[in-house]
């Protein structure tokens, strides 16, 4: 009797800024993979950090560490670390996730048993209150109206999906990664679930620094939804 062969796994990684944290996610990673996972390769994409990103990956484990020469956002990040994959399902990944990374294993399940082509990671609500949820908000009605699909984490960066998917659909620039991902993917015809699962990352809340983080957000989300809305 043959034994199928399980689909090989590349964990793609966007790291900015993020020595003080890529080390755990790594770490937590490799010591948590399921031994159901077949091959696994683990991809970090240095966005042009200014601190030591990119040494602390490689010597934590990371499989290959590519550096870009100039800082060009989360999304040409994502696609640079697509192009160096082997895998047939990539596994995104913040890069500031330390511990908690261990769990994202477990939004693999769905696509390896056939339910999904995308998995989305649903953490539970943030106890700290985060910022005011307007652009969480403004994404997953975007998202709702265009598709139908209605999200709890339309921006959740921790996905799992199939190399078929981006075959088909490309990664958006900036911080309109997620939502436009997930529009482009439903109204492609692909399945899209939500999988919910306890991880955590670096927030920013009420501060100045989060209030500039969210304003850039919303403008690269606006401006990738509008001809998507548009087109509806």
């Amino acid at each position: 009797m043959l034994v199928e062969k399980s689909p090989s796994i590349s964990v793609i990684i966007p790291a900015r800024n993020e020595a003080d944290k890529i080390r755990l996610t790594i770490k937590s990673l490799i010591d948590n993979k399921p031994a159901g996972i077949g091959d696994a390769e683990i991809i970090v994409v240095d966005d042009a950090s200014v601190d030591e990103t990119s040494e602390v990956a490689q010597k934590a484990g990371a499989t290959k560490v590519v550096r870009l020469s100039r800082h060009s956002g989360k999304g040409a990040a994502l696609r640079r670390g697509v192009e160096e994959a082997s895998g047939e399902i990539f596994l995104f990944v913040d890069a500031d996730l330390s511990e908690t990374a261990k769990g994202l294993w477990k939004i693999l399940e769905p696509i390896l048993d056939g339910e999904a082509d995308m998995t989305i990671a649903a953490p539970p609500p943030d106890p700290t209150g985060g910022g005011f949820g307007f652009v969480k908000l403004f994404s997953a009605w975007a998202i709702k109206i265009t598709t139908g699909f209605e999200p709890t984490a339309p921006l959740s960066g921790q996905r799992a999906l199939k190399r078929s998917l981006l075959e088909r659909v490309r990664i958006a620039d900036g911080y309109a990664v997620e939502t436009a991902l997930t529009i482009d993917a439903l109204k492609t015809g692909f399945r899209v679930k939500e999988v919910q699962i306890s991880f955590g990352h670096r927030t920013l809340g009420k501060s100045w620094r989060g209030f500039a983080h969210r304003a850039r957000q919303f403008w690269d989300i606006f401006w990738a939804v509008l001809p998507r809305l548009l087109s509806f």
